[in-house]
């Protein structure tokens, strides 16, 4: 799946690096807690969460996540997309709470994903 149709199934608005969107993902992780997304350890993976603040950003960086979707109408700071853009990470927001975004986008297909070594 690509990106921006991860973002489209949730009805997704961008807050930065919608030119950039068209990357593909091959899984998802949907975690509020930072410890929880690097034990998912996976590639290609766009991350949804309702926590923000820098360390989204800094984690997404650290295990080469591309793409982030807030859930619940949650909104990145200024600080946190100017983080993102230096980073090359997407940052974009639904108004759903995670368990239907999580769904929207396991029914659009993205229902599998590769492992890396932890």
């Amino acid at each position: 799946m690509i990106l921006t149709e991860a973002v489209r199934l949730v009805e997704g608005e961008y807050f930065c690096g919608e030119d950039g969107a068209d990357i593909e993902v091959c899984s998802a992780c949907g975690a509020d807690l930072m410890s929880d997304v690097m034990a998912f350890v996976k590639e290609k993976i766009v991350l949804l969460t309702g926590l923000v603040n820098p360390q989204v950003i800094r984690t997404a960086e650290l295990l080469d996540i591309k793409g982030i979707i807030f859930v619940r109408g949650k909104r990145p700071t200024l600080d946190m997309i100017e983080m993102a853009k230096e980073a090359g990470v997407v940052l974009a927001g639904t108004r759903l709470p995670m368990f239907l975004a999580c769904g929207r986008i396991y029914e659009g297909g993205l229902q599998a994903g590769g492992t890396r070594p932890i």
